[in-house]
């Protein structure tokens, strides 16, 4: 009998690639959607590559949704054996031009609803002594960068409240691994953009909003998002999964760099590549220059 496993935000994406990478591999997939239409998509984009992906409607940020998402897929399937928290969403904007409702609305998705979900799926997968949990997480979750530090602060909240569940239930049989994907080519980060920056409180931050803009209209040139899909379907299948997965030159690159360069090396780096910031020309090194 084959394995299964409950895909939050399955409808695009991350979530969507992996739900067929993990069907073309045998497992029995439900991926979740918050509505009737979107779910159909799933289905019919697996139907379009002969694979089966079943569906079950989830709020994540809804407590009652997401019981009776769990217990439907346990119905579905006969016990869920892991539970890949995928859904998510980033919004850009300074410290101090996000509202505490866009906070809120922005930890309640990245950071409580998936260990909600996880809390749900626990009871069956310690009776077995058996199951997976895999949270997306991001790059961001260790690297923090000007203009998305609310998104950054919630991947940083999951990864810590992810190592705490992972030395928990270690002694029940239950795994629990992250997957901290850099940059692809996801809806995660062109629906950033859509909704624009918010106004910057400072005219300083106008150069760097619409610098963020011209950024975004440009995800279709990042990586395949298979390449993590498939990073799930190692975190899920190795019988001792790594705490941690980085997917990506760019998320390898980052963490290379904040380990060997000075802090005020890589703001200014950071300062600079997001727009807050122009480059200082030397005097001796123009002179060279011209």
């Amino acid at each position: 009998m084959s394995k299964s496993v409950l895909v939050t935000g399955a409808n695009s994406g991350i979530g969507l690639v992996t739900c067929l990478e993990l069907a073309s591999a045998g497992w029995d997939v439900i991926g979740s959607a918050r509505t009737a239409a979107k779910a159909g998509r799933i289905t019919d984009v697996a139907a379009e590559k002969g694979l089966t992906v079943r569906t079950v409607q989830l709020d994540v940020d809804d407590a009652a949704s997401c019981s009776r998402a769990v217990a439907e897929s346990e119905a579905m399937t006969g016990g869920l054996h892991a539970l890949v928290n995928n859904a998510g969403f980033a919004q850009s904007g300074t410290v101090e031009d996000v509202s505490d409702e866009q906070v809120r609305a922005q930890l309640e998705t990245n950071v409580v609803a998936p260990l909600r979900l996880a809390r749900l799926v626990l009871p069956a997968m310690r009776e077995r002594g058996d199951g997976r949990i895999i949270n997306i997480s991001s790059i961001a979750g260790r690297l923090s960068t000007p203009l998305m530090g609310w998104y950054c602060a919630s991947k940083h909240a999951l990864e810590a409240v992810t190592d705490a569940l992972r030395m928990e239930v270690e002694g029940d049989g239950v795994k629990v691994a992250l997957v901290e994907p850099g940059m692809f080519a996801t809806d995660v980060w062109s629906a950033t953009q859509e909704g624009g920056f918010p106004d910057p409180s400072t005219a300083r931050y106008a150069a760097a909003y619409a610098r963020g803009q011209a950024l975004g209209a440009r995800t279709h040139k990042l990586p395949d998002p298979v390449w993590v899909a498939r990073t799930v379907r190692l975190a899920l299948t190795n019988p001792v999964p790594l705490a941690r997965y980085v997917v990506g030159a760019d998320a390898v690159g980052g963490i290379v760099a904040e380990t060997v360069l000075p802090t005020v090396v890589l703001d200014y780096v950071k300062a600079i590549s997001t727009g807050l910031r122009s480059p200082v020309r030397l005097p001796l090194l123009s002179r060279v220059l011209r």
